[in-house]
C-alpha cells in the first residue's frame, strides 16, 4: 500500500499556465480525495483520471479554487450513477458562501426543476471528517476574513495548508508528525498569502525542510523560490507520501 499526493495545479489566480491549485490524495495509485476544484484543476483530474473525482474538499471560496464545481455539477446532474452521490466534504462556516457563489443562481438547470446541490452529496465539517476509512483534520487558516479558509491533515502523511499567510501556531499542532507540508507561497507576500520571507521568518529550518511550495505566481517565481534553496511543486508532479498514523478503519 503507498500513499501520494498528485498536484493538479499550483498557481496563482492570475497564473493560469500554471494551473489552479488543487492536488488529488492517492492511494495505491488511486484517487482518494480531490482538494479544491476550479476550472484548470477539473480538467487536470478528468484528463488525468479520465472519470469525475468522487470525493472533494474544499478550503475556500474564492474562484480560482470553485468554478470547477459548477461544470461538475452539469457532468454528474445527468449522469444517474453520479447524481447525489459525488462527497463534498465544506467546512461549516464555509458553506453560506458556497451557497452564494454557485448554489442560489436562478434557473440550475434549463429544464427547471433541479437544485444545485442535487449533484451532490454535501458533507459539512468542523474539526475534520471520516473519508475512505481514514480521518482528516480540518482547522482554520489565515486567508481574508476569519472562519472563511482552511486546511486540511491526513495525519502522519501530508498536510495542504490552502490559500493562508504563515501559520506556525496551527502547524505547530496539525504538522507534528513529520507531514509533508503543501505550503501557499510565492515571492511576495500579502495581506491574504506568503510570501518566501514571510516564510523564512516564521517558520524553522526543520519545519521549511518538509515545505512544498506551490500558489505561485509564475514559472519565474518558481525557479526564484528554487534557487533560494525551497522544494517547488509543479503541476502534475506526484510526491509520495509516509503511510498515515491512526486507525484505518473498517467499512
Amino acid at each position: 500500500m503507498s500513499w501520494s499526493l498528485r498536484f493538479l495545479g499550483v498557481g496563482s489566480s492570475q497564473a493560469v499556465e500554471l494551473g489552479s491549485a488543487s492536488a488529488v490524495i492517492e492511494r495505491d495509485g488511486q484517487p482518494q480525495l480531490m482538494i479544491d476544484c476550479g476550472q484548470e484543476a477539473l480538467t487536470a483530474y478528468l484528463a488525468h483520471y479520465g472519470r469525475a473525482p468522487e470525493a472533494l474538499f474544499i478550503t475556500h471560496v474564492h474562484m480560482d479554487h470553485v468554478a470547477g464545481l459548477e461544470r461538475l455539477f452539469y457532468k454528474i446532474y445527468f449522469d444517474p450513477q453520479l447524481r447525489g452521490k459525488v462527497k463534498l466534504y465544506v467546512p461549516a462556516t464555509v458553506v453560506p458562501h458556497l451557497q452564494s457563489r454557485l448554489a442560489d443562481y436562478p434557473g440550475v438547470i434549463a429544464e427547471g426543476g433541479a437544485n444545485w446541490w442535487d449533484g451532490f452529496h454535501l458533507v459539512p465539517v468542523t474539526r475534520g471528517f471520516w473519508h475512505a476509512r481514514r480521518w482528516f483534520d480540518v482547522f482554520p487558516v489565515r486567508h481574508h476574513l476569519p472562519d472563511t479558509a482552511f486546511g486540511l491533515r491526513l495525519a502522519g502523511a501530508m498536510v495542504w495548508t490552502g490559500d493562508t499567510r504563515p501559520i506556525p501556531e496551527m502547524l505547530a499542532q496539525h504538522a507534528d508528525a513529520g507531514e509533508l507540508i503543501a505550503h501557499d507561497c510565492a515571492m511576495q507576500g500579502n495581506p491574504s498569502h506568503s510570501g518566501i520571507a514571510d516564510l523564512e521568518r516564521e517558520y524553522s529550518p526543520e519545519l521549511l525542510a518538509r515545505c512544498v511550495l506551490y500558489h505561485y505566481a509564475s514559472h519565474a517565481d518558481g525557479d526564484a523560490l528554487h534557487a533560494r534553496g525551497h522544494r517547488v511543486a509543479q503541476a502534475g508532479d506526484v510526491l509520495a507520501l509516509a503511510d498515515p498514523v491512526g486507525a484505518d478503519v473498517t467499512g
